[in-house]
């Protein structure tokens, strides 16, 4: 057998020139011994990967597709936990924010209400020492008036006394002096 198929490859040029490509030519037992055994070969391979092969590639399939529902199930979870968690905080930072409004509203009004009152205090504080200083300004300007009738008769009875040399009477300076003083005091 090894004879003819040397003898087969030998002539096989001189007749694929003469009758065409010599992978076609089934009239050759070489070929067609070829195709026959590519189907077996074929044949088992489809039922090794058929029997075989593609029951583990379909449970690793199946495996693959349930780990993979159970990862999108469980980002699922997490995402709706974690919107959750995101709407508890928003919701706690507004009040939060509302809270601290609240309570820098009620410190500036405190604040404000003590300031009145301290205002208030300092004001009666003032208005009690500006009362007190005016009664302490009457009384001297008072005093003061009083004395200037003592002060201005003495003051012209002595000027009087030497430039006259005591020939006016007193009474007639206390007279002149009262008269000149209440001309000048305001109405």
């Amino acid at each position: 057998m090894r004879l003819v198929v040397a003898a087969l490859l030998l002539l096989a040029p001189v007749a694929a020139h003469a009758t065409g490509m010599p992978q076609l030519d089934f009239a050759n037992p070489l070929t067609t011994s070829q195709v026959v055994w590519g189907a077996i070969i074929f044949a088992a391979m489809y039922v090794a990967v058929r029997s075989f092969a593609l029951p583990h590639v379909s449970v690793v399939l199946e495996q693959r597709a349930a780990h993979i529902a159970a990862d999108l199930d469980a980002a699922r979870t997490a995402k709706q936990q974690a919107d959750a968690a995101v709407a508890e905080l928003t919701q706690a930072t507004r009040e939060a924010h509302t809270g601290a409004q609240a309570e820098i509203a009620q410190a500036v009004q405190s604040a404000k209400a003590r300031a009145a009152a301290e205002a208030a205090e300092a004001m009666a504080k003032l208005d009690a020492q500006i009362a007190q200083s005016e009664t302490r300004i009457d009384a001297a300007r008072k005093a003061a008036l009083a004395a200037l009738g003592t002060v201005a008769g003495e003051t012209a009875h002595a000027v009087i006394d030497r430039l006259a040399g005591g020939a006016i009477a007193a009474a007639t300076i206390d007279q002149a002096v009262a008269a000149a003083l209440a001309a000048r005091r305001p109405a």
